[in-house]
């Protein structure tokens, strides 16, 4: 027999079978194949900050990686200088007081937390609240884990919040995690302190726990909230925060987990079991980076306040309605009625127009009629990108 052949034999985890790889993923290979062929594609996908961290942070991460006693692995919690400016941070901009030694979790990036808090609360076969439209890690990591998920309607008609007479007649036994996201993505709804006082309060009357994914705070928004805030959340919530979009470090893969001491050390013990610590320079440079003052957030607005109005036009041009106080680093926009349905207008832009623009049903079936437009493209590539879609559409 062939060798080459016996792997024909071989099955996957039936676990794969309750996922199919992430869009992103898939599509843009597609994009780079047209941009092998040269039509050269510009993506208004994905949300990753073009632009660089602060140069005292990278000043900071050259330094350090040039200490020869700093290259081997680091706590399981994250080193203390890194701990304590995360509670600075929270302090300063939050107003929250958090104690570093216990209270905060540095991550490999949220994303892993999304992992880490799955696998420390939830049985297999037990319940997770997740939003649809969410983000859809949330879908797909509880089910990879076995979690039944029960999704929770968010519509344009409530503020994009949660209906919480709709969550009242759920049944809710088993359910053991509600994920919420705000400010909001991909809708850009922002946070409040009455929507927080309300998640808060229906945790504890319902036993559960809250994960509020925080990474957009300081985008295109004048307030930055906390759920931790609220008197008696830290009981019964969790909130997972990123220097990806804050301080443009998506690469870095830094990020926190803030809760109460407990639940810290349970998700703690999963970790502990799964990676090794970050490098340690990186941990000094974001520590650097936390540092930032108003002007390195206002600095960045700036760019992205140029680019909201660009990509504001392009969904003028494609007829689209939107809500102008959206925060965070994309636009969320509904699409005329006169499609059928919106991959009809993504991939007419995609293949005549050479723009990538995401269609809103990978977020869930509430974001079917919607399209996003991410602002992480410079300002030249937004505007050409705008010219030929004028063109496209003017035909």
């Amino acid at each position: 027999m062939n060798p080459e052949n016996q792997t024909y034999k071989i099955q996957p985890a039936s676990r794969l079978n309750e996922v199919s790889e992430y869009y992103f993923s898939r599509k843009l290979k597609e994009v780079a194949q047209m941009n092998a062929e040269g039509k050269d594609v510009i993506s208004l996908g994905i949300g990753s900050p073009d632009m660089p961290p602060a140069k005292e942070t990278i000043e900071t991460l050259c330094c350090e990686a040039n200490n020869a006693s700093g290259h081997g692995y680091q706590p399981y919690v994250g080193i203390p200088e890194l701990r304590n400016s995360f509670a600075n941070w929270y302090k300063t901009w939050y107003g929250v007081d958090l104690n570093p030694a216990t209270e905060i979790q540095p991550l490999i990036g949220s994303k892993e937390g999304i992992l880490h808090i799955t696998l420390a609360f939830v049985n297999p076969g037990e319940k997770v609240l997740v939003p649809n439209p969410g983000y859809p890690t949330y879908t797909s990591l509880s089910k990879l884990l076995g979690a039944e998920v029960v999704n929770y309607d968010l519509k344009e008609d409530n503020n994009w919040e949660p209906d919480f007479d709709q969550l009242e007649q759920m049944d809710l036994s088993d359910v053991k995690l509600m994920w919420t996201n705000y400010p909001h993505m991909p809708t850009g709804a922002n946070a409040s302190k009455e929507l927080y006082e309300k998640l808060v309060d229906f945790a504890r009357r319902k036993g559960l726990v809250i994960v509020n994914d925080n990474p957009y705070s300081f985008i295109l928004n004048d307030n930055p909230q906390s759920i931790l805030s609220i008197p008696g959340a830290k009981e019964c919530c969790i909130e997972l925060n990123s220097m990806s979009k804050s301080h443009n470090m998506p690469g870095w893969r830094i990020g926190l987990l803030a809760s109460n001491p407990q639940f810290i050390q349970w998700v703690l013990k999963v970790k502990s079991n799964i990676d090794s610590g970050m490098y340690r320079a990186m941990q000094l440079a974001a520590a650097k980076a936390l540092e930032a003052g108003e002007e390195w957030y206002e600095g960045n607005n700036a760019n992205y306040r140029n680019r909201r109005k660009l990509a504001g036009e392009i969904m003028d041009v494609l007829d689209c309605t939107y809500d102008k106080n959206q925060v965070g680093m994309f636009l969320w926009g509904k699409i005329p009625a006169k499609y059928e349905d919106v991959e009809q207008l993504t991939e007419k832009l995609l293949h005549e127009a050479r723009v990538f623009i995401t269609p809103g049903f990978i977020f869930g079936s509430n974001g079917a009629r919607y399209i996003r437009i991410s602002l992480c493209c410079k300002d030249d590539k937004l505007a050409e990108a705008l010219q030929r879609i004028k063109n496209v559409m003017q035909n």
